[in-house]
């Protein structure tokens, strides 16, 4: 069994608490936080049957290393889930679903792949990409920033992006680049086929290799002042445009 790994803040451990709670080793909380909030939280944890430890605040910073805490952190045993890329592939072509993949070619801010990740979980994508160079790993602030959806949302780091961008289009899957010099927009393209949307980090946006790798680029129209959006924003509005031509209400 692999050692224990630190989730903290009430929508981490709120996921866990409800998704896995025999996962759960020991939840510590700050005993002077008596508001609403920590009350169910600890309603929750009592039905949940997890055992619950009293911490003082340094307490509580030193298990997470953040400040960002809540008064609420978790010891918790790392969830089995889909172990390759391509298991998860297989998985979704025969239940006969459509793959929906977001794909972040040089995130390195865990603030900002905690927010895409919670982005990918509400729009409903299978999963997300990354080099193993040049990204973001799942961290107890990267867990905290995406609310649960660390916990939800397959998150692979592949070796070789450009690789494996060739891999998922000969699968079938459509992989689409957001840049902004792209000449169409992301409202002139199918996304209701497989696609795998790849989005760069902010300024520097996808390698040329990456780039040079997809099978059309597409723009986020910018009606006002600003040329970009940050990359979580951008995941969202690409995403939920896949999900509204898919059929949002079908659940695709």
């Amino acid at each position: 069994m692999s050692a224990p790994k630190v989730l903290f803040g009430f929508h981490a451990v709120g996921v866990r608490l409800k998704t896995a709670p025999a996962s759960i080793v020991e939840i510590y909380v700050d005993p002077t936080r008596r508001d609403a909030r920590m009350k169910q939280f600890l309603n929750r944890a009592a039905e949940a049957g997890a055992r619950v430890i009293e911490a003082d605040a340094q307490r509580l910073m030193k298990l997470c290393g953040s400040a960002g805490h809540q008064g609420v952190v978790a010891r918790v045993q790392a969830l089995e889930g889909v172990r390759t890329l391509d298991e998860l592939l297989d998985d979704l072509q025969e239940q006969g679903a459509v793959p929906l993949l977001l794909v972040l070619d040089g995130v390195t801010d865990p603030h900002n792949l905690g927010a895409c990740l919670r982005v990918a979980d509400g729009a409903g994508a299978h999963a997300v990409i990354a080099p193993k160079d040049h990204a973001a790993g799942i961290n107890a602030t990267v867990a905290k920033v995406a609310s649960g959806a660390a916990e939800t949302v397959p998150y692979f780091m592949v070796t070789n992006l450009a690789r494996t961008l060739g891999e998922l289009k000969e699968r079938g899957i459509w992989v689409v680049g957001a840049s902004d010099d792209a000449e169409q927009t992301l409202y002139d393209v199918d996304l209701a086929m497989a696609t795998a949307l790849v989005l760069g980090a902010e300024g520097p946006g996808m390698r040329q290799l990456t780039r040079k790798t997809c099978d059309a680029l597409v723009r986020i129209p910018m009606m006002g002042a600003v040329e970009s959006l940050n990359v979580s924003v951008a995941s969202g509005v690409c995403l939920y445009e896949a999900r509204r031509q898919r059929g949002v209400l079908r659940g695709v």
